[in-house]
């Protein structure tokens, strides 16, 4: 192997293992500023989507449940007056 060869080897070893060392900062970074927007949405007490979401579906749900009953209440109203009158 040549001194040229030589060279040109150690540069790719060199490069090979400066894009590991990038690589594994990158997942290091992206973990670091994860932990740090974890740890920032617990002090702020922020909810986590999911719990809203479940949350949201709910009140969808008790929403429809009043309306109706809110229907029911106001048919037994006009029963009860039409009976009043009735009699």
């Amino acid at each position: 192997m040549s001194n040229r060869e030589k060279i040109l080897d150690d540069l790719a070893r060199f490069a090979g293992g400066t894009v590991e060392i990038i690589s594994g900062a990158k997942g290091q970074a992206r973990e670091s500023f994860k932990s740090r927007i974890d740890d920032l949405a617990q002090t702020l007490d922020l909810v986590p989507r999911e719990d809203f979401e479940r949350l949201e579906a709910m009140v969808i749900t008790l929403r429809e449940e009043q309306e109706e009953l809110k229907k029911e209440i106001k048919a037994l109203k006009a029963k009860k007056t039409t009976s009043k009158k009735a009699k």
